[in-house]
């Protein structure tokens, strides 16, 4: 009984129409059958399915970067590029044949619609695009139209953030698509990320991710065009232009139409549209899409597949050979055409490539991808390296050079870039390692590839996720869009969580939202707000029991209780009296809020009697009038008051009166009279705040404890009331603390006294002054200086200036010419 006639059967249409569906079964329906996939990833995916149908011993993966064979295969699942055409079946199918017009690819997908059949039944799948040149170049083949499940329909022009959920955006490079994805992150709470340098298994990981519903979103490049299946409701366009490996170009409706057709799955109807800055679709781009109508490819990519092997120039003509049939095209070089011009050029390789056998290994070596896409010279001379050893006297890769080689790439440190260029070198690595006539025990190290591949691609997905996915934020969107009542609490740390995520924390009584990209917040407090109300109800009744020791007063004026800030101080009546504000947010209000306040400004007039208690003892002591008057005077000025301003009140004291003040630290000099207490820096800072709060301005921050025993160039932006307040005196534009000024002229008393001379060095460094600061400082105490520059050391002299009241003393010159240059020559000026 003679065999029928084979069937040659095109079946072609829109996305989302079933085609793929229906050439497995058909394939089954088959004894044995050969399908060939654009994708390692889709030859994977669909492999993994016919498993699940068949077992594992009835079918067999191949690709550039696996292979699984068990002993007697029924089914074989391939990429397009290496399905083994010299093994016969029944069954044989092509997807996503329309890629015969690819620039980069398209040649191969010719070669197989002009020269692979099955015994029984040929099956091409794809676009309609190729109908009339299929119709002319296999006269033979019948076609079958499949329409679309579901419809397709343009929604226009929306922002990244108005995206709907279970949206993808498309873009064309990976800056475009990481600034996207990182905007899609702060907006929405995260994304998935899809590239096509990305390895099958973390491309995958992406897509689950989206799939789990662990987020809404998705950035791509168009490699989610081809076989990607999904569960999206919308593609939305950042960019319609591309750089196809020569120059930028706007991509085709059919290409737009393989990609956004994406979107709506089986019977579910999906939609289209732009985002970002590309501008909304031509009316007939829009029509085109939504009606399935493109225009029919005009020609397909060829490239000789009867290549002669004579020698290296017979093989670089046999690839320049142009297409005699019509509708075919010369394929531009590929990157395996391109590798064996580079490898012609080396003189080694061309001394090893001598007869046919040496030059269809070296085609065979030429063939090994570089998953990079780059065709560098790296890459040229990798594969000069392994033509040279399989060309040699072992005819094998030197097992120590591929441990080398692997060993440099097993490191999942880095970032985003650096792990895919990892995985790009490996990925070549696990091709080289499948063929087990180049490499000695193949299977061990083919397994070892395939496990750096899978750290690799793992820490890949991992940087990706942490990169662009809040997973918190995307977790309680996706609460936020249910209608459930949202579960809130509280800790005793006061982490306040809705369904169970962090969202902020309680501040004494305000709530402090977490930083949470992409949520509508509204809602999210009003979750918040159920459980807060009573936690901070009852913090209102701790805080007015507490004691003094659960508060305190920072160096910015704001009042802190158990450490969250509850208050700020305000101007009051008296520089002493400040006023205590509640900060206790819209969460209490009424007579809590006063309750809250009442304790504060108790806390605050016991906190500065506490700090400032020398000041106010000095209130207590039984004293006559002129003295008590001098003690308000010094309470008012918080401390310290210039000697010449109240020089008529301290001669009137009482000697007992003096004595009782003396006693409590109260010091009569001749500059300053000053409480010694008060001059500690603790107490220094708390009269710089005091200060800074009766005008209404921030703090100033002091120099450390250790400055203020020095001199020290004031600030211009600072008023002499400030230094006058924190217990310093002005001169000539230096600060210094008065009692360190009453020790400074004390000692220039002596000096001029006694008509001594002193060595300048020891007299600067008592108040921490250069020589020129020196001449300042004792320029506005009266005193003239007088230098001489001696053979071993500057030495100053003192003579006290007359004063006339009545006109001031112009400041004298402190340097003649040449003690200046001695004092230069000597680094003390």
């Amino acid at each position: 009984m003679s065999r029928p006639a084979p069937r040659l059967v095109a079946v072609l249409g829109p996305t989302n129409t079933g085609k793929t569906h229906l050439a497995i079964e058909r394939m089954l329906g088959h004894q044995s059958g050969m399908i060939g996939f654009p994708l390692r990833l889709l030859a994977r995916e669909n492999y993994d399915r016919i498993v699940k149908l068949r077992g594992a011993r009835s079918v067999a993966l191949i690709t550039g970067e696996e292979k699984i064979l068990p002993p007697n295969p029924s089914y074989f699942v391939c990429t397009a590029e290496s399905m083994p055409l010299d093994r016969p079946v029944e069954f044989l199918a092509v997807d996503e044949i329309q890629l015969c017009a690819d620039p980069e690819r398209g040649h191969v997908f010719t070669a197989r619609l002009l020269h692979a059949r099955g015994l029984a039944e040929t099956m091409f799948l794809g676009a309609d695009t190729i109908k009339p040149l299929m119709r002319r170049l296999v006269p033979e083949a019948e076609f079958v139209t499949r329409p679309r499940f579901s419809t397709l329909a343009y929604t226009g022009h929306k922002k990244v953030t108005r995206l709907p959920p279970r949206s993808a955006v498309v873009a064309f490079t990976v800056a475009d698509v990481f600034s996207l994805a990182e905007l899609v992150r702060r907006q929405r709470g995260g994304t998935a990320v899809v590239l096509g340098a990305l390895s099958p298994r973390a491309r995958n990981a992406q897509v689950g991710m989206f799939q789990a519903g662990e987020v809404d979103y998705l950035v791509a490049t168009d490699a989610i065009g081809m076989g990607l299946n999904m569960d999206l409701d919308h593609v939305a366009f950042a960019r319609i232009a591309k750089f196809d490996g020569r120059g930028p170009r706007r991509l085709t409706q059919a290409e737009l139409a393989q990609i956004a057709g994406r979107a709506g799955r089986h019977m579910s109807d999906g939609s289209f549209g732009t985002t970002a800055e590309q501008g909304p679709l031509d009316p007939e781009i829009v029509e085109a899409l939504e009606n399935h109508r493109f225009d029919p490819l005009s020609r397909l990519n060829w490239r000789n597949t009867r290549l002669r092997f004579e020698t290296i120039p017979a093989l670089l003509k046999s690839l320049d050979e142009p297409p005699s049939r019509p509708g075919l095209v010369q394929a531009r070089e590929a990157d395996d055409h391109r590798a064996l011009q580079a490898l012609a050029r080396n003189g080694e390789v061309a001394a090893l490539a001598t007869n046919p056998a040496a030059v269809r290994l070296l085609w065979e070596v030429c063939q090994i991808p570089d998953f990079r896409k780059v065709m560098s010279d790296s890459h040229a001379r990798l594969l000069a390296h392994c033509f040279v050893h399989l060309a040699g006297p072992a005819q094998l890769l030197p097992t120590d050079w591929i441990a080398r080689q692997m060993g440099s790439l097993d490191r999942v440190d880095g970032d985003i870039d650096t792990l895919m260029a990892r995985i790009a070198h490996i990925r070549t690595w696990t091709y080289i390692t499948h063929r087990g006539d180049w490499v000695e025990g193949a299977a061990a190290w083919q397994e070892r590839a395939r496990g750096i591949e899978d750290r690799l691609s793992d820490a890949l997905h991992d940087r990706i996720t942490q990169r662009f996915v809040d997973r918190r934020s995307a977790f309680l969107a996706r609460q936020l869009a249910s209608e459930a009542e949202l579960l809130a609490s509280v800790s005793e740390a006061g982490e306040v969580r809705v369904e169970g995520a962090y969202v902020g924390r309680l501040d004494g009584f305000r709530f402090v939202p977490d930083a949470i990209d992409g949520i509508e917040v509204r809602r999210l407090m009003t979750a918040a707000n159920r459980v807060l109300h009573a936690e901070v109800a009852a913090r209102v009744r701790l805080l007015a029991a507490d004691a003094d020791d659960a508060f305190a007063l920072d160096a910015e004026g704001m009042l802190r209780w158990r450490g969250g800030i509850v208050g700020r101080l305000l101007p009051g009546e008296r520089m002493l009296r400040p006023r205590a504000e509640a900060l206790v947010g819209d969460l209490v209000e009424g007579e809590a809020r006063e309750r809250v306040r009442r304790r504060l400004q108790a806390f605050l007039r016991a906190e500065i009697d506490r700090r400032l208690a020398p000041l106010f003892a000095l209130r207590d002591l039984p004293l006559g009038n002129v003295a008590r008057g001098l003690v308000f005077q010094l309470i008012d000025a918080l401390g310290s008051l210039p000697a010449a301003e109240i020089a008529a009140v301290a001669a009137a004291l009482d000697p007992a009166d003096r004595t009782a003040l003396s006693r409590l630290g109260v010091r009569f000099g001749t500059e300053s009279i000053y409480l010694e207490p008060l001059l500690r820096p603790e107490a220094m800072r708390l009269r710089a705040l005091l200060w800074a709060v009766r005008q209404g301005c921030p703090a100033p921050v002091l120099p450390p404890a250790r400055q203020l025993r020095r001199a020290f160039e004031v600030d211009p932006s600072l008023p002499a009331s400030f230094y006058a307040a924190i217990g310093m005196r002005m001169l000539d534009g230096l600060a210094l603390r008065v009692d360190r000024l009453e020790q400074f002229a004390a000692t220039a008393r002596r000096l001029a006294r006694k008509k001594r001379f002193a060595t300048g060095t020891k007299l600067a460094t008592m108040v921490g002054l250069d020589m020129p600061g020196l001449c300042r400082l004792l320029s506005a105490l009266g005193y003239r200086a007088v230098v001489d520059t001696g053979e071993e050391a500057v030495v100053v002299g003192l003579r006290r200036r007359r004063r006339n009241p009545e006109r001031p003393q112009p400041r004298p010159a402190a340097w003649g010419g040449a003690a200046f240059a001695k004092l230069r020559e000597l680094k003390l000026a």
